[in-house]
């Protein structure tokens, strides 16, 4: 329920995809996430294409994952049968997801499995997903489009996944869409951000408690309306081997570069 400034409710959005789902031919393929159960619901109300699914052993899924620093690999099934093995350099379980539903699609127009795995391997990202911004004094920088709880769990999750033991993560986060402006998801928020050893927030522009919302995490959470004072605070408590993560669906007043100015300043 990421649009609470646009539907009234989850099930308002389920509708929406029906409709879509209504509109699509019977030779289309509906390539569809097999473990939400959002998924299953709006189908339940209706499907008249072709089905594929992902993230499940009955349809395209992976087995024996392996992350390091620089990527993730794992084997690449449809069904009981192994294509390959996929290396990727994007982070995360919701990445992995993605290139499934990639190479189902990717299949249903005739590109065969074992290329569009070998494709995948060249593919770098995009720019503001774990996009690393800069490395000062063991101090990196990165900048992700995560802006509602689910996406900044599963962006904190992979991320995570690629650190070694030690290194922290220090999450940092502008709560700037409608619906976080609404305080619409605030319940949600402090579990979504368990997963960073440190977390700061910048609330200009946000009329509601964000303090209150993050008590739970504790003395881990620091909440600032003013964002050079925000800035010098990260600063000061990076230590070599930190991850910054920057988390905002705007450019957040620039703060990735007034993060790799104070870390330079410290350097010198």
């Amino acid at each position: 329920f990421d649009n609470a400034d646009i539907f009234a409710d989850l099930a308002a959005i389920e509708t929406q995809f029906h409709h879509l789902v209504r509109t699509m031919a019977g030779s289309a393929r509906l390539v569809v996430n097999g473990r939400e159960e959002s998924r299953a619901r709006v189908l339940g109300r209706g499907c008249w294409s072709q089905l594929q699914l992902f993230g499940t052993p009955g349809g395209w899924h992976e087995s024996d994952v392996t992350e390091t620093p620089a990527a993730s690999e794992f084997d690449v099934w449809f069904g009981e049968r192994r294509l390959g093995r996929c290396r990727l350099e994007l982070a995360g379980a919701h990445n992995r997801d993605n290139a499934l539903a990639a190479i189902a699609a990717a299949a249903h127009v005739g590109v065969e499995p074992a290329r569009a795995i070998e494709a995948l391997g060249a593919f770098a990202g995009i720019r503001r997903r774990l996009e690393t911004r800069g490395d000062v004094g063991g101090v990196v920088v990165i900048d992700d489009f995560a802006h509602h709880p689910t996406a900044i769990r599963t962006t904190i999750d992979g991320l995570r996944a690629r650190l070694t033991p030690g290194q922290r993560i220090l999450a940092v986060l502008e709560p700037r869409s409608n619906t976080m402006k609404l305080g619409a998801m605030k319940a949600a928020l402090p579990g979504s951000l368990a997963g960073a050893d440190r977390v700061y927030c910048y609330v200009g522009g946000v009329d509601w408690d964000v303090a209150a919302a993050l008590s739970p995490l504790g003395p881990r959470a620091r909440v600032e309306r003013d964002l050079p004072a925000l800035a010098a605070a990260i600063v000061a408590d990076a230590q070599p081997g930190d991850r910054i993560l920057v988390m905002s669906n705007g450019g957040f007043g620039g703060i990735h570069q007034r993060l790799l100015d104070g870390l330079r300043a410290r350097v010198d």
